[in-house]
């Protein structure tokens, strides 16, 4: 039995570049800073939340996984 762990496996990450206004970036800095880490963390775990808290999305998405069709963007309530 080893004695270290093998570290977790990281997720695959892709790159998304997004046009944000300039209050919005300052305080994504800024909240990023308060939290010791990057803008790109704090931005994955932010729809990362608003992904699990939207419970319509999220039977919208188990609607879309169940008829075997992709998310082309269009959201029909």
């Amino acid at each position: 039995m080893p004695i270290l762990k093998a570290p977790p496996k990281q997720p695959k990450n892709a790159t998304l570049q997004l046009r944000i206004d300039e209050d919005l970036k300052t305080k994504l800095e800024k909240y990023a800073e308060f939290l010791g880490t990057t803008g790109a963390y704090v931005v994955s775990e932010a729809l990362r939340l608003v992904f699990n808290k939207d419970a319509e999305f999220k039977e919208w998405l188990e609607r879309q996984d169940s008829n075997g069709k992709q998310s082309d963007g269009e959201h029909t309530p």
